[in-house]
């Protein structure tokens, strides 16, 4: 499992302009991407307690969470994913699910999990039934993202994040999201074992301090 750096700041809408310039002049749009961007909609799970919410408030150094996640509304790839935190570093761990799989969980039903082949549905399957981990709320935002080969750097550009309150039904796509306070824009850079000067001037803005801030915790704010 590789642990990688990661940072975050959050932006203003003419930084994002001055990034692309730069970030278009260096690095390598994601294949992926449609016109350089996509959707991306996740369901994040929590506890009875909200744990993974009341950890990312703490800070707390070691910590974990789960979702469920697709793109430009293509329901036909949906990824069950774990992402981990210890000792500033972060990891991601994946495993593919079907739609009608990912409804079951949205309906409680996880019988099915125990049967998996795949660990990470085994242990979320764990958790939902020793830990009471249930599907919490959506969050919908729209990726511009970068490639840069030399140190597998990753930097990202977030906008229109919008939570879907109170809402489960993943995989509704006419679900109502609403936008979070302050209409946030969020950069954020991840790399292995060193991060190339080229990258680094590029991101470099005047007055934008590395940050924490969380998506899910700003859908979770409305409940």
């Amino acid at each position: 499992m590789t642990y990688r750096h990661e940072y975050k700041h959050e932006i203003t809408l003419s930084d994002v302009i001055t990034l692309r310039q730069r970030l278009q002049a260096v690095a390598q749009p994601d294949p992926h991407a449609v016109n350089g961007r996509y959707m991306i909609r996740s369901l994040y799970f929590d506890n009875l307690s909200d744990q993974a919410l009341r950890e990312k408030l703490d800070g707390i150094n070691n910590r974990e969470k789960f979702r469920l996640r697709y793109y430009n509304k293509d329901t036909s790839l949906i990824h069950l994913e774990k992402k981990s935190k210890r000792n500033g570093l972060g990891t991601k761990e994946s495993a593919a699910v079907t739609a009608a799989e990912a409804q079951s969980l949205i309906d409680g039903n996880c019988d099915w999990m125990a049967h998996s082949s795949q660990p990470l549905i085994q242990e979320l399957h764990r958790k939902m039934t020793t830990g009471l981990l249930r599907p919490k709320t959506i969050v919908d935002y729209i990726r511009e993202p970068y490639l840069f080969t030399s140190g597998n750097v990753r930097v990202t550009i977030d906008y229109d994040i919008r939570t879907g309150l109170w809402c489960t039904d993943f995989l509704r796509p006419d679900c109502i999201t609403i936008p979070v306070s302050d209409n946030p824009v969020i950069l954020e850079v991840k790399w292995d074992a060193y991060l190339p000067d080229v990258i680094r001037t590029a991101v470099q803005l005047d007055n934008r301090h590395a940050g924490a801030f969380s998506k899910y915790a700003a859908c979770r704010t409305y409940g």
